[in-house]
């Protein structure tokens, strides 16, 4: 299994300097990937999470991360596609994929927040059926000779896209969501599947099987399609699960590497350790210094070895 890092893009630690230095930080000590999420507004008395509060735009930062950096893969986890077309996000993940020398993977989500389907003109309706077309789009700008796509809610007039991108036929797209029409349409049509940050990863095997069958019912390889979980990591104390038990990803730098070693036997390829949901570092109120002070003893303390 793979281990990679959540980059600092939320919070007090969000800023140039530790963006850069953690970037460069997470490649050093030998992670495979590095991660951004996107948040486009919190609504006013909506209490939302200190992480949600204060979030670099996810594309930006990544290509920010890629002028720092010469091999760590760089990665969205996730970006919500109804707020946003498709021919504008080809362009931008094309641009970070060319800028990286390869290294996208492209996460994407459906949405769930009414306020950002209001802020962005987003439409809610049928966003399964959007979603495959929308991943249509997307291929078809990457890698055919001559774009064209004539579908129910997307129209490619026939023309090109350049820069290709490096990756080819285009990076990786991951699907998220926890529903399981969500689940086997990242198995279907998808490179891998993303969990959320509130997922209950104690149930990672249910959400394996399920993709997996899906995957092979579209004639796909179910080994082929990635598991990436977002490890929302609590280092030193031991938050309480939903059963009232340790939080996987709680405790000790001993029992998250276990956790971590049991997700792996239960299907997960990839875990990356985002720090963003810690209340010491995510929180834009803490102090930046102390935020970066003890998310760097987090990294080095969990480098994969």
């Amino acid at each position: 299994m793979k281990i990679g890092f959540g980059a600092p893009v939320a919070g007090a630690w969000a800023t140039p300097g530790y963006l850069a230095a953690f970037s460069e930080q997470a490649e050093e000590a030998g992670y495979a990937s590095l991660w951004t999420f996107q948040r486009l507004l919190v609504p006013e008395g909506s209490g939302m999470d200190p992480v949600y509060r204060s979030v670099l735009d996810p594309m930006v930062a990544l290509g920010f991360a890629a002028a720092r950096t010469s091999r760590i893969r760089l990665g969205v986890a996730i970006l919500n596609l109804p707020f946003v077309s498709p021919a504008y996000l080809a362009k931008q993940a094309t641009t970070v994929d060319v800028l990286s020398g390869g290294r996208l993977d492209l996460g994407l989500g459906i949405g769930w927040m009414p306020e950002e389907f209001a802020v962005t003109g987003g439409s809610t309706a049928r966003r399964g059926a959007r979603t495959e077309e929308y991943l249509a789009v997307l291929r078809t700008l990457w890698a055919d000779e001559v774009s064209s796509y004539h579908g129910e809610f997307y129209t490619v007039p026939a023309g090109r896209q350049d820069p290709r991108p490096v990756q080819q036929p285009g990076p990786p797209v991951l699907l998220g969501g926890m529903s399981r029409p969500a689940m086997e349409r990242a198995g279907r049509i998808a490179e891998g599947w993303i969990t959320s940050s509130r997922a209950d990863l104690t149930k990672i095997s249910e959400a394996v099987r399920v993709i997996g069958e899906a995957a092979a019912a579209a004639g796909r390889d179910p080994d082929a399609v990635r598991i990436i979980c977002r490890g929302v990591v609590l280092a030193g104390s031991e938050a309480k699960g939903p059963d009232g038990r340790r939080r996987l990803l709680s405790g000790s730098y001993e029992q998250i590497r276990a956790d971590a070693a049991w997700l792996a036997g239960e299907g997960v390829t990839e875990l990356f350790y985002d720090l963003n949901w810690d209340p010491q570092v995510g929180n834009p109120a803490v102090a930046p210094a102390e935020a970066a002070e003890r998310a760097g003893d987090i990294l080095a303390g969990l480098a994969p070895r």
